[in-house]
């Protein structure tokens, strides 16, 4: 009986079928399954330069899909590193979008504590360490908390 052995491409593109992949990512399980870096490396570079593998659509993807779930873009950030995303491609979708991420930060804020303003110091920071948790910066969180006067 003859066994099947599969591809790097197949495998690669098994992984990118189900959603995508940042280079990084798809290096490390390809490696993982024993494959050549050499080979790995190789065949990745052909699936970057035919379009089926790129950092910048994991990106916009990824950014979506955090930022509906109410995390800001310090965090964010920080887990695309993590990811092995190069920075300029980080900074072109984080970058020059304060006011949306200000918005973002409201509307956390009030999904989880309603649109009452806040009148103790206690609930103040209470909230404010909430929105940095999800990794909202400074100037984000005051203006969700409507305190631009800081």
């Amino acid at each position: 009986m003859t066994r099947y052995v599969r591809s790097i491409r197949e495998v690669a593109m098994d992984y990118l079928s189900r959603r995508e992949h940042t280079r990084h990512e798809l290096l490390q399980k390809l490696l993982v399954k024993d494959f050549d870096f050499d080979e790995v490396d190789a065949a990745l570079s052909r699936l970057v330069e035919q379009g089926l593998l790129s950092d910048e659509r994991f990106t916009e993807a990824y950014v979506r899909q955090r930022s509906l779930r109410g995390i800001g873009p310090l965090k964010i950030r920080a887990e695309l590193r993590q990811k092995g995303v190069a920075e300029q491609v980080i900074d072109s979708w984080l970058n020059d979008q304060e006011s949306y991420w200000s918005e973002q930060a409201r509307a956390v804020r009030e999904r989880k504590y309603g649109h009452a303003p806040i009148e103790e110091i206690k609930e103040k920071a209470r909230q404010m360490r909430f929105l940095q948790s999800r990794g909202f910066s400074t100037e984000q969180i005051r203006h969700a908390l409507g305190d631009d006067d800081w």
